[in-house]
């Protein structure tokens, strides 16, 4: 935090930010969450080959971390920035921590155990809010095809966000700030915390491929989801017959 709208930023390869803070976050996981489960870390800092090998040789547990979701936010004074933790086994989120330091809030899931913020558990609603009624988080960056479009001009719900965290996004999700979620392509540790948290919250999750959603290509995965199961059904149909 003392680095927030203290740091400069460079563009990298792909043409997204990096900030000495990314950089420090990451080093300091690296160093530290071995220490709790003795398993190495994967960070979005790392060269592509290096992740790569990582995820292959490490099936029984392996840390993924974003050091910070929202890097742009982050470098613009912009508070909706997280640091994500996650712990795979066998493709799968098994423990995921998501936190956003402006607003003190720690989002947090064990599979099987429920969903939690800041100690109080996130359940999903009796009820699902109308789709017509809904609010939306999407990401059209990726989508691709006609979907863009769609989402502006036939769109189903009543209003769109988009934070340019995806980590927040599936959060806000499990919190019922959001009811519905839409991204074209997320890398591994856009989604593997949050996504869990959305889950272990009652949420329904899918990519614009398939159902099920881990059972993807871990690297650059779609996501579908709604905070009632209710509500996945329908929106997840329009979503797929719209692209």
């Amino acid at each position: 935090m003392p680095r927030f709208r203290q740091v400069t930023a460079r563009r990298k390869h792909d043409g997204t930010l990096l900030t000495e803070a990314d950089l420090a976050s990451q080093a300091f996981l690296t160093r530290a969450l071995p220490e709790i489960a003795p398993y190495p870390v994967l960070g979005e800092e790392m060269c592509a080959a290096d992740q790569k090998a990582l995820l292959a040789a490490n099936p029984d547990g392996l840390w993924v971390v974003d050091p910070i979701d929202g890097t742009t936010n982050f470098a613009h004074g912009l508070p909706m920035f997280s640091v994500s933790i996650a712990l795979l086994r066998h493709g799968r989120t098994e423990f995921g921590v998501v936190h956003l330091p402006v607003l003190d809030e720690t989002f947090s899931a064990r599979r099987g155990h429920g969903a939690w913020l800041n100690g109080e558990r996130l359940e999903a609603p009796a009820e699902p809010t109308r789709i017509a009624d809904s609010v939306a988080a999407v990401e059209p960056k990726y989508l691709g095809g006609h979907l863009p479009v769609r989402i502006v001009t036939v769109a189903p719900f009543a209003s769109q966000r988009n934070y340019g965290a995806a980590t927040v996004d599936w959060c806000y999700l499990a919190a019922g700030r959001f009811d519905l979620l839409l991204h074209g392509a997320q890398k591994l540790w856009d989604y593997a915390a949050g996504a869990l948290i959305a889950e272990e919250a009652g949420c329904l999750l899918g990519t614009l491929t398939r159902r099920d959603y881990w059972h993807c290509d871990p690297w650059t995965r779609s996501a579908i989801a709604a905070r009632h199961p209710k509500a996945f059904e329908s929106w997840y149909q329009w979503a797929t017959q719209n692209r």
